[in-house]
């Protein structure tokens, strides 16, 4: 069975991205062609990089570093559930990424940005991030309004129409995951890595 994580990408107190993971997660859990976990990088309590290699290297020395990769490479694709800080993704899940390398490579991702702007620049942002990575990012994304999407900025109401474009991220993220889970169990490792 596949394993997808949906990755809280903020650890802001009072941040409304833990509700979006959970609602993302309560209607990814109802499938049944992947199980879906959800990862609060909040919980891993990551320092700015402390790490004396690149992770290129794949030698990582400190505790926090090897739980968050093995998490990390225990998945077969994942979904962001991203907030939209200046114009791009929040420098705690900037951090996390750069923390591994390998443990990233030829799986997929899907996005939920949210924010005045819908997160649509962190979204463009972590596609970049994800691409140098050799992540597959699926086109589909769900886009939150603080506006709209949020009662006071704060209480999340997502709308079926919200649902609907979860439902078919969710399916590419899937689809996608499969197929690079062939790629990963015939030992096809990223070029340079």
């Amino acid at each position: 069975m596949l394993k997808i994580a949906i990755i809280v990408g903020s650890t802001r107190p009072g941040r409304v991205g833990e509700a979006v993971a959970k609602w993302a997660h309560d209607l990814a859990r109802q499938r049944t062609d992947a199980t879906f976990e959800l990862v609060d990088l909040a919980s891993f309590n990551l320092p700015l990089l402390d790490e004396p290699v690149p992770a290129s290297s794949g030698q990582y020395g400190r505790p926090h570093t090897k739980a968050w990769a093995a998490a990390i490479a225990s998945y077969d694709g994942f979904v962001f559930v991203t907030p939209e800080y200046n114009h791009g993704i929040s420098g705690a899940l900037k951090n996390a990424i750069d923390f591994l390398n390998r443990e990233w490579a030829n799986k997929a991702a899907g996005f939920i940005g949210y924010g005045g702007m819908m997160g649509s620049r962190a979204v463009e942002h972590l596609r970049a991030v994800m691409g140098s990575l050799q992540v597959a990012t699926v086109l589909p994304q769900v886009g939150l309004s603080l506006f709209t999407d949020f009662e006071k900025f704060s209480v999340f109401k997502p709308t079926e129409l919200q649902t609907k474009s979860l439902a078919t991220l969710l399916d590419h993220v899937v689809a996608w995951s499969s197929a690079f889970r062939a790629l990963r169990d015939n030992g096809n490792r990223p070029l340079g890595v």
